[in-house]
């Protein structure tokens, strides 16, 4: 007969827990307030605010459109090849099938600088070489970098929304005479509505925070590569430390607005 442990024990272990669980909670906390006050701190006017100051700056608005439309493309086109490579993971069996899953793993785990490195020994070869002078150091490799680590989340978003679905639903759709596209299309595509919507989320919000690929494949050039991952490199590399963090704060800004989307819709079931 198992031996009750006392009830008086357990608020001892969850505030231990909770306590260890904490710590790191309060470093990103006392991170973004270190931020916060650094950047208020001998504020005369709202004027003088270096986020407002940052804002009008020609190269950093530049940079802040240039991010919202490279995200938006990146994660369209992260969730356009989601979809059907994590149908395939999970919905079909074939030979390699475990070697492919982890080799669409490389990009969460390869360090971002070695990203950016293949990329640009990639379009030293042929085919890409043709286009290489139009790639490379210009608009587009922003969004191929971008692309190439936000597919891989928005992979593995749609490989856990698949799994929770039922496929029982499909294989009636496909037993009532409906082909597998009629029944991808009208039973699978629906009910993965949520899963979908999270993974354009998660593939946005990382490509808003990629830096490593970009300064090696894209660059960052003022008004031309530039995007704010990198605006915060090119200010800090010019001593000027208020702007960065003021581009900093703008885009934990973004992204705390971004992850408080993809909580509501649905990312914290499909292990986000």
């Amino acid at each position: 007969m198992r031996k009750k442990i006392p009830s008086w024990s357990d608020p001892f272990f969850f505030i231990a827990i909770s306590a260890i669980g904490g710590c790191y909670l309060l470093l990103i906390l006392l991170m973004l307030g270190a931020d916060a006050v650094y950047m208020f701190k001998g504020m005369t006017s709202l004027a003088s605010n270096p986020i407002i100051e940052a804002f009008r700056k020609p190269e950093i608005q530049y940079s802040i459109k240039l991010s919202l439309a490279s995200c938006t493309l990146s994660a369209i086109l992260s969730l356009i090849v989601a979809v059907p490579m994590a149908y395939l993971l999970t919905r079909t069996q074939w030979p390699g099938r475990t070697l492919v899953d982890a080799i669409l793993d490389i990009p969460l785990v390869l360090p971002p600088l070695v990203i950016g490195l293949s990329l640009l020994i990639l379009f030293q070869f042929w085919p890409f070489q043709t286009f290489n002078r139009a790639v490379v150091y210009q608009v587009p490799a922003v969004v191929i970098s971008q692309f190439a680590v936000a597919a891989a989340f928005a992979v593995r978003t749609m490989k856990t929304a698949f799994d929770q679905i039922n496929p029982r639903c499909e294989d009636v759709a496909l037993s009532l005479g409906c082909s597998r596209w009629q029944a991808f299309s009208l039973v699978v595509i629906p009910q993965a509505g949520r899963g979908m919507l999270a993974a354009l989320t998660v593939a946005w919000a990382r490509s808003l925070g990629e830096f490593g690929p970009l300064l090696i494949f894209a660059g960052a050039t003022r008004n031309k590569t530039e995007v704010l991952s990198t605006t915060v490199f090119l200010e800090l590399s010019i001593g000027n430390l208020e702007a960065a963090v003021a581009v900093s704060l703008i885009m934990v800004f973004t992204a705390v607005v971004v992850l408080v989307v993809a909580r509501m819709i649905g990312t914290k079931d499909l292990g986000w």
